[in-house]
């Protein structure tokens, strides 16, 4: 048999330029700079006319220069269009007279549907985005065009359950009375907190509410877009037919990965997805968007369509597909480069891929230059770059050639004109299936052969472009999330097949619901096949304890090392020795490896103890650091079942703020009490930052108190149970616990009174930290006489606590209220304020003045607010 030498394939990687994406990105770090160094939009203007003159000038006498001052042009132009750009019109600010929580009656008009679910307390609440009309506030009428956000809610019965929830009629364009409550959005005031408010702002939100159905009265007429208003009705009955071919459970999640309807989708879902690395898929984006392209490219292709009429046909489908979904901008950016995509392949144009990204990346920056700094751009586009600047050039070297020689496998002929080592491999193929003859035959083993054949390098691909996503995502990965996921390569080997098959599977299911449903359910049984796998295997792999790898926000020099590394690996991914281009990659896994293996230095500052009362509305968090850099928190926040909120305090705020600061590990966690608003948010802290030991003093049986300590059990997280006369040595600091005593009565229902009081102590200086005690505790703590230049005032400012007594033997300088803003509690009262006034004491207000900082050296205290640090 003749034997091929293997010398290099000439079609491989002809150097080629991307002017576009080096335009691009020079456009980016325009943005970058005018929105981090913000100068007076004219220095930018007369910078990029400067640019731009001296480029001309020098287009003749030296390129090199020409160009480096073109790149400046566009950087300049970046940098003006960001400090240009208009900010998200949401109507009129004058609502937020409104927003103090008093009832006001708002004519208004429903601009976005919402779903309706049940709460903890068994009630139906349905949101809605509206625009108002006018607004009535002490018999005044106050005409007001602005959006909010108003929750519906009304007590679920039988009867509502047969007829379905009674905001079913209210639809686009329906105009409404009502009589509710305003309040307008707020941050929490941590550094690392989630822009809440300019997150609703950007969608056309400015203000939030609250009603009863039963206050709620339809109005005659229609007010919007009769497009939007057909957009949103097949929307709706997409997602009923979807209900009727699918369980419920199964239901929510095809909602969520094909139509981006997320309102019946449950948090445990969401934290499995999230664990394994595979959320991207339990949302409609851009890999949603080419699944449904290829397949739609793929069929028009085999039946015979030239590449003209398959491409514009895919296109018109892919942006209807966008237009019903309406998830905003993600898509949209993902319908766009798409079309690029199919522009340039027409063009003939692809091995100018990047140059393609480029176009697409500019065309999105020039149209909405703040999008650069949202996660779904700056990922989106990752994503794109990293397959085209890295995965494609390895593959063209590696599989590429291979599966293009599987074309016509039993034609002799056809070896030459392929490669001579391509040529080589389909005479070992045909050799093999030679073999196998006198078994199979000849025909069916060249059939199981070319499979075989196929199906590995298929495998050897997808696990090839898999690991350069896990390893360049890792470094947005970890700052937007704090998420290292660790199990992400073989969930997504497992998921994204499957998803091919999910997603033209509920497409086709959905079609055909239309016209035949006995039909739709036959197709959806494959569909349900398809999603069982994907939840087992998530299921599976997100339950693994590696899978909750959770990493602090990286540091500067973890951030310029991985920028680098990711440079690197694509400039050394289009050369010819494939040396270089394992050096690049290795680069890139090293990169990957920092950052879930080395945790970015604290930010502490050594030599004293820090005290920090972290904002998480109405609960208590309290982060305490020794001076030698030793951790404790007390309490974790968290919000009542009754306030109807999505938010894991945990989670969501305190985490952040952790991970801001840099912290990816706690030595020690404390529970004062078992009460929702300080222990609420402790299941989270445990998963996240796995500290060694929990301190707490109350023998609760409530089911919250013993989940969280069944977890701590589980995760080998030591239990210390305290009580008033404990001295605990913690690092350099000195604890006294203050309550509660051996032999304390807690009054029937409430917990308050066996809160864990301590005596935080560093040299000559102390914190008085007492949870939610009160009176009865607080004069038990008084007579122990406790100095403290601290005091975190008791139960958030509640009148049953901060008395007299107390007040005169702690004898405090400063004072820090952890209270939630707008509180129904009225917290902190009028009277306790005046009593610390009268006491000479300095006043710190987490609703006022966000996370509090108090810094005490051993001689004197020194506080500092977020910014300041």
């Amino acid at each position: 048999m003749k034997r091929y030498r293997n010398v290099p394939d000439a079609r491989v990687l002809a150097p080629t330029r991307q002017p576009l994406l080096w335009a691009a990105l020079a456009f980016a770090a325009g943005i970058f700079l005018g929105f981090h160094l913000w100068r007076p939009a004219v220095w930018w203007l007369i910078a990029g006319i400067y640019f731009t003159l001296s480029g001309l000038y020098f287009l003749r006498r030296r390129t090199w220069l020409a160009a480096t001052l073109g790149i400046g042009t566009l950087v300049a132009t970046g940098a003006f269009a960001i400090q240009v750009e208009p900010p998200a019109d949401a109507g009129d600010i004058d609502i937020l007279q409104f927003t103090d929580g008093s009832e006001v009656i708002v004519t208004a008009h429903i601009i976005k549907e919402g779903v309706a679910r049940p709460d903890a307390l068994d009630n139906i609440r349905h949101s809605f985005d509206l625009e108002t009309e006018q607004i009535e506030s002490h018999d005044r009428v106050f005409p007001i065009r602005a959006g909010i956000r108003m929750s519906f809610y009304s007590k679920e019965d039988a009867e509502e359950e047969s007829q379905g929830p009674i905001t079913a009629g209210f639809q686009y364009g329906t105009r409404l009375r009502l009589r509710g409550k305003l309040f307008a959005p707020r941050n929490f005031g941590n550094p690392g907190a989630f822009d809440y408010r300019g997150y609703l702002a950007d969608h056309g939100i400015i203000a939030l509410g609250s009603a009863k159905v039963a206050n709620v009265e339809v109005l005659p007429g229609f007010h919007g877009s009769r497009i939007e208003s057909y957009r949103a009705g097949v929307h709706r009955r997409i997602v009923d037919k979807i209900h009727q071919l699918w369980p419920t459970s199964q239901a929510a999640l095809i909602d969520a990965m094909i139509i981006g309807e997320d309102g019946f989708l449950g948090q445990d879902s969401r934290t499995e997805f999230q664990r394994s690395g595979t959320y991207h898929v339990l949302v409609v984006s851009g890999m949603n968007l080419a699944i449904l392209a290829f397949a739609v490219f793929w069929v028009l292709n085999h039946m015979g369509a030239n590449d003209l009429i398959a491409s514009a046909v895919t296109l018109t489908l892919s942006v209807a597909y966008a237009f019903l979904t309406d998830v905003g901008p993600p898509i949209w950016r993902s319908t766009f480069m798409l079309a690029v995509y199919l522009g340039a392949r027409l063009l003939y144009r692809e091995r100018s891929m990047l140059n393609a990204i480029g176009a697409a990346a500019l065309g999105v920056l020039i149209a909405d230059p703040k999008s650069l700094l949202g996660a779904s751009f700056q990922l989106t586009f990752l994503c794109v770059l990293l397959v085209a600047a890295i995965g494609i050039p390895i593959l063209d070297r590696t599989s590429q050639p291979f599966l293009r020689g599987l074309r016509n496998l039993e034609s002799e002929s056809y070896d030459w004109v392929l490669p001579p080592r391509v040529a080589q491999f389909r005479l070992d193929l045909r050799a093999t299936a030679s073999r196998l003859s006198f078994v199979f035959g000849k025909r069916f083993s060249l059939f199981i052969i070319h499979a075989l054949a196929w199906i590995s390098l298929t495998c050897f691909e997808l696990l090839l472009v898999s690991g350069v996503m896990q390893l360049g995502l890792a470094l947005p990965m970890a700052y937007y999330f704090h998420r290292a996921t660790v199990i992400g390569l073989p969930a997504n080997l497992l998921v994204i097949p499957l998803m091919q098959i999910l997603m033209p599977a509920v497409v086709t299911a959905v079609a055909v619901s239309f016209i035949w449903m006995p039909v739709a359910k036959i197709t959806a049984l494959v569909a349900s096949l398809a999603l069982g796998l994907i939840t087992g295997t998530v299921h599976w792999l997100g339950a693994l304890r590696i899978a909750d790898t959770r990493v602090a926000t990286p540091g500067f020099p973890t951030i310029l090392f991985g920028c680098a590394a990711l440079t690197l690996a694509m400039v050394l991914a289009r050369r010819r020795r494939f040396a270089l281009v394992a050096v690049g990659m290795s680069w890139l896994t090293m990169a990957a490896l920092w950052i879930v293996l080395i945790s970015p230095n604290p930010q502490l500052k050594a030599g004293a103890m820090e005290i920090t009362t972290i904002d998480v509305g109405q609960g208590d968090s309290i982060f305490v650091v020794s001076p030698e850099g030793r951790t404790l928190l007390i309490d974790a926040g968290g919000t009542p079942a009754w306030m109807h909120s999505g938010l894991d305090i945990g989670e969501d705020v305190v985490s952040p703020y952790l991970w801001s600061r840099g912290i990816s590990r706690i030595d020690t966690v404390v529970i004062t009490h078992a009460h929702a608003d300080h222990m609420g948010g402790m299941q989270a802290i445990l998963s996240n930052f796995r500290p060694h030991e929990l301190w707490l003093g109350d023998n609760s049986q409530s089911p919250g108190l013993q989940a969280i300590l069944q977890q701590a059990r589980d995760e080998g997280v030591n239990l210390i149970h305290h009580r008033a006369g404990d001295l605990i040595r913690f690092g350099q600091i000195h604890v006294r616990v203050l309550s509660p005593s051996g032999n304390n009565e807690i009054e029937s229902g409430r917990g308050n009174n066996d809160s864990l009081a301590m005596k935080i102590s560093y040299g000559n200086t102390s914190a008085l930290l007492e949870g939610d005690a009160e009176r009865k505790t607080e004069r038990q703590i008084a007579a122990q006489q406790p100095q403290a230049d601290l005091l975190k005032v008791g139960h958030h400012g509640s009148a049953t606590s901060t008395i007299p007594e107390l007040l005169e033997t702690v004898h405090p300088h400063y004072a820090v209220i952890s209270v939630g803003a707008r509180n129904v509690y009225g917290h902190p009262r009028k009277e306790v304020l005046d009593r610390l006034h009268a006491a000479g004491v300095a006043i710190y207000r987490t609703d006022l003045d966000g996370a509090v900082t108090f810094y005490l050296d051993g001689q004197s205290v020194i506080p500092t607010l977020p910014g300041l640090r």
